[in-house]
């Protein structure tokens, strides 16, 4: 694995209606030693749990982190967090370039399929299947996801960047080992997700990212992630509104992101995932029919290690991610 910067939006907050907390999966005895052994994990990197809450489907995530509410009412004061965020490599957030271990995957995203355009996309709709569970289990966790960045980086270490998120192993509060939410990171200096959802192995699970502007907005405050699986047909929603218009011009189709990758095994057994079904809008909503989707691989043979059968391959509408 290169040296590479490892500051990918870091630090996660999520909001709850009620600003209870989540009791979510804590780092672990594979996290860096860096971390406190009681932080979480999440896409973004490991934070206190403390600061991790969630919104209903019914609410609307404000700019500062507040909170609307279906009736229309807005929390008071603005979330705070009192502790320091790390990233997914285990620095200190904005601490610069990071050292991967040698013989494990501690994080990174591994591969994806991506696109840029000079301008804005408007909106962007995949179907994926939940893989069966890995047969090995090393403390690992993996992430799903189609999506937007504001940013074009590598990995995305500049916010927002908002996705429909199938999860393994990621502790999600209330929620089974496969999972789905829907994620903003970090309006405010936070990031966010809607109520997590069981999901399993088979089921059929659709995200949609899109701005709520009318067409023709290059920039647009107001965006909803949603993400559902088609087989139970059970929806989880993160309405968002930016404290300023935002433009997303970094697609996603689809992207494979792990923490404590040990072995080849730690990946589910059917060996790839199937983005299909996936269109991208541009900024007046009209589908594009060649995005002109491109493989990007964030890891490297010979350094990386596990090196296991990474390979990406792009249609107009499909993106396969072998592990």
């Amino acid at each position: 694995m290169n040296s590479r910067k490892a500051i990918f939006c870091t630090l996660l907050f999520v909001m709850m209606s009620v600003a209870t907390l989540c009791a979510q999966m804590a780092a672990g005895t594979n996290r860096p030693t860096s971390v406190p052994s009681d932080y979480v994990i999440t896409p973004f990197g490991y934070f206190h749990p403390s600061c991790v809450r969630q919104a209903a489907d019914v609410e609307t995530l404000l700019g500062d982190g507040r909170i609307r509410f279906n009736d229309g009412t807005e929390q008071a004061n603005a979330p705070f967090c009192n502790y320091p965020r790390y990233s997914p490599a285990g620095e200190l957030m904005l601490q610069g370039m990071v050292e991967p271990d040698p013989l494990y995957i501690s994080w990174n995203w591994i591969e994806s399929s991506q696109v840029v355009t000079s301008t804005t996309y408007g909106k962007i709709v995949a179907t994926y299947i939940v893989p069966p569970t890995p047969t090995a289990n090393d403390g690992q966790t993996l992430f799903f996801f189609p999506g937007f960045a504001h940013q074009h980086n590598d990995p995305p270490n500049e916010e927002p960047i908002i996705q429909p998120v199938l999860g393994w192993n990621d502790g999600q509060s209330g929620a089974g080992p496969w999972n789905i939410a829907s994620w903003n990171c970090c309006p405010a200096g936070m990031a966010w997700s809607s109520n997590p959802i069981t999901v399993n192995p088979g089921d059929q699970i659709q995200g949609t990212v899109r701005n709520n502007c009318k067409a023709g907005s290059q920039s647009c405050a107001k965006w909803t992630i949603t993400t559902k699986d088609v087989t139970t047909k059970k929806v989880t929603i993160l309405q968002s509104v930016f404290s300023q218009a935002m433009a997303f011009p970094w697609a996603q189709e689809g992207v494979l992101e792990v923490y404590n990758i040990y072995q080849c095994t730690d990946f589910p057994p059917n060996d790839s995932i199937v983005f299909s079904k996936v269109a991208l809008f541009d900024y007046n909503f009209k589908k594009i029919t060649d995005p002109g989707w491109a493989p990007m691989y964030w890891v490297q043979q010979g350094v990386t290690e596990p090196w296991c059968n990474y390979a990406v391959t792009s249609t107009d509408a499909t993106a396969t991610l072998a592990y």
